[in-house]
């Protein structure tokens, strides 16, 4: 199984390894597959696709599978997250990815389809209010 990627750092080389991604998603009951890559603050890339469940409660999201994968290896700052989704339109994370971001500092989004244009937004911009671990009863 191949570990990171080193690439050159450029948006367009995130976009382009989220649309890679996109192609391994599991999807079988929505057929809506999404593939996602971060990139961490040493500039490592990983990738994730979203996995379906049969019980849909169980079923994962790209991004936060590309973020668990980069957590999972040691890393615990993640710049950017650029997801590649089926459909005209860009998807915008869900809610659940975006807390999972705020955690992992996540500080831009790129949101992209096949066939439109990226769209960057902070990850302030989605989310106004995020729980941080400093709400959190003995941590300052």
């Amino acid at each position: 199984m191949p570990g990171p990627r080193r690439g050159t750092g450029g948006d367009a080389d995130l976009v382009a390894a989220a649309a890679a991604a996109r192609a391994k998603a599991y999807a079988p009951y929505s057929r809506f597959r999404v593939g996602a890559a971060v990139r961490t603050a040493d500039g490592q890339t990983y990738t994730g696709a979203n996995i379906e469940n049969a019980s849909y409660s169980l079923s994962h999201c790209a991004e936060r599978v590309a973020i668990h994968k980069a957590v999972s290896e040691g890393h615990r700052e993640i710049h950017t997250v650029a997801v590649v989704a089926d459909g005209r339109e860009p998807a915008m994370p869900c809610g659940a990815c975006r807390q999972v971001m705020a955690e992992f500092g996540v500080r831009r989004v790129i949101v992209a389809a096949p066939k439109s244009r990226p769209r960057i937004r902070t990850l302030r911009q989605l989310l106004a209010e995020p729980f941080l671990p400093e709400r959190l009863l003995g941590k300052r």
